[in-house]
């Protein structure tokens, strides 16, 4: 059957007890380190942490870049790890779409905003999806209509930003994930793109998955997933900061409760019944 455009709807994944490893001439690097997430179908999410946490690491392996050395990735129905070539490869062209960092990589810079996306989905048209939103339609709901006949080449970096997020999203994928997309951009062309983005969570219901390491475009997303040393360390949810229990039991703190509780403190766990419990540090002496 036939992929309607109107009728999409985002991927659940699902990360478990996920590990990395990066060959070195030093030995192996540890991407991540047990990495267990659960992103529900249509969500908007945004992996939040500095440079070197692990966060495109984790979406290369929802992208099917490559697969864990250890626990698994599923998309959906898929875990990626277990797919053959050919399975990954249709996967990849229709229900998930990556748009890297820096717009222009994603784009043809000597054609049109128009070409651009036309292409995008031309690819989708010889594998019979249907696709009721022509490109100039997708490009004014967007609010890029104007850029229609612009060079790529021609347009600012925010310009082409939209335009790499247009064209992401020109088939209609189940998840969306974006690098970095407001790196180098001035405020308004960020608050641009970032209102983009929104609007395509809002108009087809997509699962997205937005890396940055700017806590301001990060605040813009329901949900805020902090990767820190390799492993999800703090949530947050409209505002809202929360500490995250791993499966094994292990707990990352926010980086000003770790000022109070340094690694390696013995902290007291008191229980307040029904359902509460306070961390106290310990001295140590006498235990």
């Amino acid at each position: 059957m036939a992929k309607s455009i109107e009728s999409a709807s985002g991927a659940r994944v699902r990360l478990s007890g996920v590990v990395h490893l990066y060959p070195s001439p030093e030995g192996e690097v540890v991407a991540l380190r047990g990495v267990d997430l659960d992103i529900r179908a249509g969500e908007s999410v945004a992996l939040l942490g500095p440079s070197g946490a692990g966060k495109s690491t984790v979406l290369g392996l929802l992208a099917g870049e490559f697969t864990p050395s250890a626990g698994s990735v599923v998309i959906g129905e898929h875990d990626i790890a277990k797919l053959g070539v050919d399975v990954l490869s249709r996967l990849r062209s229709s229900d998930i779409s990556l748009v890297i960092q820096g717009a222009t990589a994603n784009l043809l810079s000597y054609a049109t905003a128009l070409e651009n996306v036309w292409f995008a989905q031309h690819g989708a048209r010889r594998r019979g999806i249907a696709l009721q939103r022509s490109a100039p339609e997708l490009l004014e709901l967007f609010g890029i209509g104007e850029l229609s006949d612009r060079r790529i080449a021609q347009m600012s970096m925010g310009e082409r930003q939209r335009v790499a997020l247009v064209a992401g999203v020109a088939v209609l994928p189940r998840l969306l994930l974006v690098d970095e997309p407001t790196s180098q951009l001035t405020n308004v062309e960020r608050d641009g793109v970032i209102e983009t983005i929104l609007t395509i969570h809002r108009e087809f219901g997509l699962t997205v998955v937005v890396v940055t390491h700017d806590s301001e475009v990060a605040s813009r997303f329901n949900r805020t997933v902090t990767i820190r040393d390799g492993r999800v360390g703090a949530e947050g949810h409209h505002g809202v900061e929360y500490a995250v229990v791993g499966r094994d039991g292990s707990l990352h703190l926010p980086p000003d409760v770790l000022d109070l509780l340094p690694p390696d403190s013995l902290v007291r766990i008191i229980r307040r019944p029904p359902d509460g419990v306070e961390l106290q540090r310990a001295d140590g002496e006498g235990l």
